[in-house]
């Protein structure tokens, strides 16, 4: 044997080792957002509720019959219609039928049948081995802000803000969502026209935040405000540099969304943003405030308006009958002058 060969092997070994990058283990965020497959008709989609609980067997049959009109099979998670105080059920068990719907080969997406409170209690239940192998579509809004911004910081695919299992469903939200998830589109988020016989249009109108005009583009991460706001200091909020914001809301006084946007700037969520939306804040009022107190949009207008980037409010999203369906975790470009959003590239393949 020529030891001297197999020594200048080794050390030839070891300055290649050395010289090379690190092999870091890369977050589900570096990696960038997967896409989960597309929804097609006669699949089989998962039914959960991660949330508050239903309040009768009635309510579960009327989603699902909204399922099998989509041309999609329900299939309720085991501890659907659990209750547990005002919880759908204990929260491993909660988290448990999460875990399942994602570990079962025969479910291809993942509707919540309602919001509420409680998604935020269940995350240190999950299974994210089993999560990020296995990619599919959520959907829902409101608590469900809460599995939105724990999958993009853990699991690193696109899920589906838009209406629960449970909501109306009108004709314009489904439109949407079946563009999005059936039919891998990319749409130009519009407000509606309004149905007022008026010379200028007031419903669902938009407007600029402050000095934010202009186009810019980035991934689409937010939900609700107060669902959003809580998760700040866990490690379930995934990184917002370069991201655009999307933020609704329901039933919150003035004060309340300004002390939100207030820890958001603080904990450096709005320092680096690309763009932001605020969508509807159905109900957002302080009825016993006095004259002169500041109105939601002087309050929106003091902590984004300012940010040097396109803000918009009044986007066709929230608490409302019908919505948009927005992919988070997608590429969008933001568009403030016109108020609207584009998606730039499919979200499902």
């Amino acid at each position: 044997m020529d030891m001297n060969a197999t020594r200048r092997q080794i050390m030839a070994g070891l300055a290649a080792m050395l010289s090379a990058p690190p092999l870091l283990a890369a977050s589900p965020e570096a990696k960038g957002a997967r896409k989960p497959s597309r929804l097609r008709v006669g699949d089989t989609v998962g039914l959960i509720e991660p949330a508050s609980a239903s309040d009768e067997p009635f309510q579960i049959q009327l989603v699902e019959e909204a399922i099998i009109a989509m041309g999609l099979k329900p299939k309720r998670a085991p501890h659907v219609l659990n209750r547990y105080g005002y919880l759908a059920g204990q929260d491993k068990d909660r988290a448990a039928d999460i875990n399942a719907m994602f570990a079962d080969k025969d479910v291809k997406a993942i509707f919540a049948v309602r919001g509420g409170w409680g998604s935020a209690r269940l995350l240190p239940y999950l299974d994210w081995n089993i999560i990020r192998a296995n990619p599919k579509l959520l959907t829902g809004f409101s608590d469900i802000t809460a599995l939105h911004m724990a999958i993009a910081a853990k699991g690193g695919f696109v899920t589906l803000h838009g209406p629960n299992a449970g909501s109306a469903w009108g004709k314009s939200s489904w439109d949407i969502y079946r563009e999005i998830a059936f039919d891998a589109g990319t749409p130009l988020f519009v407000n509606p026209e309004g149905d007022e016989d008026r010379l200028t249009q007031r419903r669902w109108r938009t407007r600029v935040l402050g000095t934010g005009r202009g186009k810019a583009q980035g991934k689409l991460l937010g939900g609700n405000l107060t669902v959003l706001t809580a998760l700040a200091g866990t490690p379930y909020l995934p990184n917002f540099n370069g991201a655009i914001l999307f933020l609704e809301d329901v039933d919150e006084a003035e004060y309340r969304i300004d002390r939100m946007l207030t820890q958001l700037g603080q904990a450096g969520v709005l320092k680096n943003l690309k763009g932001v939306v605020f969508g509807q804040c159905t109900d957002c009022v302080n009825k016993g405030t006095s004259y002169g107190s500041f109105t939601l949009n002087d309050v929106l207008t003091q902590h984004l308006g300012g940010l040097g980037i396109p803000a918009y409010q009044g986007a066709w999203f929230g608490h409302i009958t019908d919505q948009f369906t927005l992919p988070v975790g997608g590429m969008a470009e933001i568009d403030a002058d016109a108020g609207t959003l584009r998606l730039l590239e499919p979200v499902v393949v």
